[in-house]
């Protein structure tokens, strides 16, 4: 039983994702998306997709249903999906609803079909221009929070650690010239400090590796 409650409770898997498409540009994504790696596995994963769609679809359906049957004036096509359907009883159905249960229902009905079931954040650093942050938003309908730091703002990249509660956690943050605060990376995963370690070298070595071996030659020409 023990057991059980330590797995419901733990925290989400995260995976580190890296893609170096050149030298000079690399991106860092940590996500708790699960990867189906076995075939049972591939086809649950297919299947719950397709269950969210025809949720989806068929709340839209019903509420389409219940104004058309509300409003009436039904047009050619209406009147022809609405007979097709007369063997599931859809408009009897619909007809049945009132507006004051079936659009809350549906709302939510439609917030868990669209709803993101997991998190991604990413680094993306691009040398001689910069660094961009990105968070998955909480929805499929939205577009991630994103932002844009130049190379000449940034001052430092570090590790740091601070207490969450009862535990240390480990955070990367950017120091950014000219703001007081810091801009955290990975804000809401927090990754484990190992996960953190790989980024920072690899963030600090794209974005900086030339510029540190033309300092050092200049001082073993001087």
């Amino acid at each position: 039983m023990r057991e059980v409650l330590q797995e419901l409770t733990a925290p989400p898997a995260q995976t580190l994702r890296t893609l170096q498409p050149t030298s000079s540009t690399v991106s860092y994504t940590v996500s708790t998306r699960p990867v189906p790696r076995t075939i049972p596995a591939i086809c649950l994963h297919y299947i719950s997709i397709l269950v969210r769609v025809v949720l989806g679809l068929a709340t839209v359906l019903l509420l389409w249903m219940k104004w058309r049957v509300t409003n009436g004036n039904l047009s050619y096509i209406e009147v022809q999906i609405s007979s097709s359907l007369k063997d599931w009883q859809v408009d009897r159905f619909a007809e049945a609803c009132r507006w004051k249960y079936l659009i809350p229902g549906a709302l939510v009905i439609l917030f868990l079909v669209f709803r993101r079931n997991y998190i991604e954040e990413s680094l993306t650093v691009l040398r001689g221009l910069g660094i961009q942050t990105s968070t998955t938003s909480s929805t499929y309908l939205q577009t991630p929070t994103t932002r844009f730091i130049p190379t000449t703002s940034i001052q430092d990249i570090f590790i740091h650690e601070a207490f969450r509660g009862f535990e240390v956690r480990f955070y990367l943050v950017i120091v950014v010239e000219g703001e007081e605060d810091v801009v955290v990376v990975f804000p809401q995963l927090l990754p484990r400090r190992a996960m953190l370690e790989e980024v920072w070298r690899g963030a600090r070595k794209c974005l900086w590796e030339g510029k540190e071996k033309d300092k050092g030659r200049e001082d073993e020409g001087k």
